[in-house]
């Protein structure tokens, strides 16, 4: 038996609404806001959080001086339409591409992501 469910991961950044939104439109989720905190939540009640850090600095992927700390892969059926409207959300394709199956992506806060295929 499990000793908890519904694991959320909670990922730092300097505006959580901000965060949220964009994540929330990625995943079609439903966004929930304060000032200090955000949750983005699906309909079988999984749940992404973002809370706010001052001086916040984000990661430098791929150098390790400021990892990356946590990133998210999301499948998509297409890299280049997903990687389109991601753009359009306001993501920033990365320079260094390591792979042919996935995308790697920065979301506005600087946290690395990745759009992948099967």
């Amino acid at each position: 038996m499990a000793i908890a469910r519904f694991p959320s991961f909670v990922i730092d950044c300097p505006d959580p609404a901000a965060l949220a939104r964009f994540y929330g439109e990625l995943l079609d989720w439903k966004v929930e806001s304060s000032d200090d905190w955000a949750d983005i939540r699906a309909d079988n009640g999984n749940c992404i959080s973002f809370q706010k850090v001052d001086d916040y600095t984000p990661p430098q992927w791929p150098d390790q001086r400021v990892p990356q700390q946590v990133h998210l892969d999301v499948i998509v059926d297409d890299l280049n339409t997903g990687e389109a409207a991601v753009l359009a959300l306001g993501a920033t394709r990365h320079a260094h591409q390591p792979g042919t199956s996935f995308r790697v992506f920065l979301d506005p806060a600087g946290h690395p992501f990745c759009l992948c295929v099967n």
